[in-house]
Formats: C-alpha cells, sequence, structure tokens
C-alpha cells in the first residue's frame, strides 16, 4: 500500500490555475476555487489565476506564458475538455507536450467512473509535460477537479508519497536537455 512517509520534507511547489470558459468570471468559478482552496490546504503555492475564454490561441499564450516566465513548478486547467465545438483544451495544449501522462487520463477515469458512471468518457482530461512543468488539464465541474485533486494531485505533488511522486523527478526533467550541451 502507499502513503507518505514522515522521514521526507514536504516541499511547497509553485502552482498555477487556468479556468477555460467563455462565461465564468472570478466570482462565480467554483472549480478554480476548488483547486486554488486544495493547492492551499496542501502547503503549496498559488502562483498565477486566470480565466481565458475557449479560445485555444488564449489558452496556449497563458501557458506557454507561465512555463516560459518560469510562473509555476505545475498547471493545472479546469474546463472546455469535453466535446461541444467551444471545448478545445486539449487541442490547444496537446500539441504543446513534449512527453505526454496517458496514466493520468485513465486514472482520472477510473476514479470518475466510480463516482458519475458511463459519464465519465465525456471528458477528454489530458496531462503532460511542457519543457519541465507538469499540465493537467480537467474537466469544468467542481466534482472533477475535487476528483482529480483528491485522488490523484495531492498524492503525486507531494514528496512525501511512496512509492513514487512527481516531485522527486522535477530535477531530472530536464536530462536530455543538459546531455546534449
Amino acid at each position: 500500500m502507499t502513503g507518505d512517509t514522515s522521514d521526507k520534507p514536504f516541499i511547497a511547489l509553485s502552482i498555477a490555475v487556468l479556468t477555460v470558459s467563455d462565461t465564468r468570471t472570478l466570482a462565480d468559478d467554483r472549480s478554480g476555487d476548488v483547486l486554488t482552496t486544495r493547492i492551499a490546504e496542501a502547503g503549496h503555492r498559488l502562483t498565477a489565476r486566470a480565466i481565458v475564454a475557449d479560445d485555444i490561441e488564449a489558452i496556449r499564450q497563458t501557458v506557454t506564458g507561465w512555463v516560459e516566465t518560469g510562473a509555476a513548478d505545475v498547471i493545472i486547467t479546469t474546463g472546455g475538455t469535453g466535446f461541444t465545438g467551444r471545448d478545445v483544451t486539449p487541442e490547444a495544449l496537446e500539441p504543446l507536450f513534449s512527453k505526454r501522462m496517458d496514466g493520468f487520463s485513465q486514472v482520472f477515469h477510473r476514479i470518475s467512473f466510480d463516482k458519475i458512471g458511463t459519464s465519465t468518457i465525456q471528458s477528454r482530461a489530458t496531462a503532460g509535460l511542457i519543457g519541465t512543468v507538469f499540465v493537467f488539464c480537467l474537466p469544468g465541474s467542481p466534482g472533477a477537479c475535487k476528483d482529480g485533486w483528491d485522488g490523484i494531485l495531492k498524492d503525486q505533488l507531494d514528496y512525501r508519497h511512496r512509492p513514487c511522486n512527481f516531485v522527486e523527478i522535477m530535477p531530472r526533467l530536464d536530462e536530455h536537455l543538459r546531455r546534449k550541451g
């Protein structure tokens, strides 16, 4: 069984949250609120938060801006992962991934299936690396954000989590770039 161990220190990460929506504002962004609350409760730092329209270029511009400025170790998006004509978050970000994280989607769907059954197939939750930044794309509902954080991200973004976690491999994410230099 996996779990935390007290022989390792907690390492706070810098995390940015992007809500993708044509209709939400900071005043009514419940999904963004779920994520920012959980980020703070876990002891991490919220370094940026924004809302952009369901537009490929707007999504890319915000995320790549955060990556290029080093604003975050992790970016979590919420919204735009469905099948309607306006849902374009995967189309915006997956082409930027240097490495895809197929397991994230699979585990997210397993967790989601236990709660909403076959309706989970209406989500295109995805994740990957852009440079050395982990990017996780969650659906736009507060429940999906709770499932993604509580069921996956909380542990994987905690250095104390065993048997392994994302934090312990972060210093090695750019090995291929350093080898070439």
